[in-house]
Order: structure tokens, then sequence, then C-alpha cells
């Protein structure tokens, strides 16, 4: 019979590995984000220039000839019955007016979305210079871009009564915080629990293939261009596309469309959930992405970097998306 801790060298060989030095254990059956890592790369990519060049191309050459057949096809009509002709002339007449105005709304939509742009370059140089009269100009382009807005005029009330108070830039930055953009900030955390739980739910329930990826696709256009709208970035058709493909391209470079530290939590939830259902597990993944997806649409869209309030957490906004839906796990 041995007293204490007995030790065996096997073959006399020693090993250099510990517990921190040990390489990660891969878990084959966590959940994967395919889908919004799907949405990320369909979202990113760009073409290459000689493919710019032919699709210009060849859309300039079919409008012009469209325009070419139109014109002769008016022509043709008018000489073999002018009321027919002057009918179609009309209809092409206010066919031109409705894509002018479509082509001038979408020009407004990026010059809205330029504009909270150099409000966010403003602010940062403000609070990084610590001046307060270029954080009090700021102050003024956010009231200005919400003057007009009935659902911002309480807080614009308020800021106009405590921002005398302020005496740093940060200071004044944080009551613009308090008074006019924590209830959008409400407003925009909400939709990003909606598109989180529209996402998952359909991931885990809908088993055709490529149905989670339209729907993450989806789900994110429609949550970024509410987000959008909440801070007064309204943005046309292509501006949205501008607007989702800086978000995106953000989380890819940073490497964010991936589990990080803020997403412990729901992963493991995921983790859990896969050992009933695979699909489960991924819904709570693709949710989560989701959500982190939005809380960057919140800060690209967001006149003023969160100082004072809080930044959404990516855990929080999942825990609340999708209580009661996969249950307690």
């Amino acid at each position: 019979m041995t007293r204490g801790p007995v030790l065996i060298d096997l073959e006399g060989e020693t090993s250099d590995v510990t517990p921190a030095t040990a390489p990660a254990v891969i878990d084959d059956d966590a959940p994967h984000s395919a889908a919004m890592q799907s949405v990320a790369a369909l979202a990113t990519r760009r073409g290459s220039v000689l493919g710019r060049w032919f699709w210009s191309l060849t859309l300039m050459l079919l409008g012009f000839v469209i325009s070419l057949a139109a014109w002769d096809y008016v022509n043709a009509l008018l000489m073999r019955n002018p009321v027919l002709g002057l009918v179609v002339t009309l209809l092409l007449v206010l066919l031109c007016c409705v894509s002018l105005a479509v082509i001038v709304r979408e020009l407004a939509a990026f010059w809205r979305l330029r504009r909270i742009d150099k409000v966010q370059s403003d602010a940062a140089t403000a609070l990084a210079d610590e001046d307060l009269a270029k954080a009090r100009i700021v102050t003024d382009q956010i009231n200005r871009l919400y003057a007009g807005r009935d659902d911002t005029k309480w807080g614009r009330d308020r800021l106009a009564a405590a921002r005398q108070d302020a005496l740093d830039a940060d200071a004044l930055f944080g009551v613009v915080e308090q008074t006019l953009l924590e209830p959008l900030d409400a407003r925009a955390t909400k939709e990003v629990e909606a598109a989180a739980r529209q996402v998952a739910t359909v991931t885990a329930i809908v088993p055709l293939a490529l149905a989670d990826v339209f729907t993450a696709l989806t789900a994110n256009l429609r949550m970024i261009r509410r987000i959008a709208e909440i801070y007064g970035g309204r943005a046309g058709t292509l501006g949205s596309w501008r607007l989702t493909r800086t978000v995106l391209t953000h989380l890819v470079a940073t490497g964010a469309v991936a589990v990080g530290d803020d997403l412990i939590g729901s992963v493991a939830g995921g983790g859990v959930l896969s050992k009933v259902s695979r699909r489960f597990g991924e819904g709570v993944v693709n949710g989560a992405l989701t959500a982190r997806v939005g809380v960057a649409a919140i800060e690209v869209c967001r006149p003023l970097p969160f100082t004072t309030l809080k930044r959404p957490s990516v855990s929080a906004l999942v825990g609340r998306a999708l209580t009661g839906l996969f249950g307690r796990s």
C-alpha cells in the first residue's frame, strides 16, 4: 500500500503542454451562424471594376435602345392615330416625372445620411478637443436635424432649458443624450429586438433551404432602414443599401460577425438548445448576431456617440427578444 501521490513516467517523455497552452477544444455540435455569415458576405461583396463597367455600359445601351424605340413608337402612333399618340405621350411624360421624383428622393436620402455623418464627425472632434463652443454648434445641428418632428418636441424643449447648465463638451452631449436621444434609443432597441426575434424564429422553425438566409437578409435590411428613420436619416432604396453596406462592412472588417465576449451567454444558450434541436441552437445564434448588427446600425445612425448613456448590450437585447420563445435555456 502506497502513501501520497504516484508519478508515472511514460517512456521518460515529458510534456510542456499546460492548461493555459493547450489547444481549444472545438465542439463540432455547437450551433453555427451560417445564415448571418452569408448575409454579411452578400452585402459586403464588391464586384470587379470590369464587371461594374460591363453592367454600366449594358444599362446605358439598354436605356438608349428603349428610349429610341419609345420615340419611334410614339411618332408612328401620332401619324396613324393622333388621339392615341397623345395619350401615350402623356403617359411617357408622367413616367418621366415620376422617375425624376424618385431620383430627387434618392439624392435627398443620401444628403440626409451625409448630414448625420457630418454631425458625428463634428461631435467626435468636439469631444477629442474638449471644445465647448464646437459642442454647442453640434447641439444646434442636432436641434435642426429634429426640428419639425412632433415626437422630439418635448426633448427639444427640455434640452433648451438645460443646455446652459453644461460647462464642458461631455456634459453638454450628456444632456443631449438624456433629453433628446434616450427616447429614440428605446425605439431603436425595440426594432433590434423585433428583428432578432424574427430571424431566430424562422431559423428554428422553417426547415426550407436558404429560408434563414433570406429572412436574415430582409430582416436586417428592414431593421437598418427603420433605425435610420428613427434617428432622422431616412433613406431611399439606394440609401438603405449604402447604409447596410456601411454597417456590415464595419462588422466584417472588425471580425464582429462572429462569437465575441458579449455573445457568450447567448451562444451558451444556443449550445444547450442545440442538444435538443440544432435548428433551435442556430436560431439563438443568428438572433444574437442580428442584434449585433442592430447595435452597429444604432452606432452608425446615431448623431452622437454613447457617452452618458450606456451602449446597448447584445446579450440584454437577445434576452428580451427571445424571452419565452425557446424557454428558459
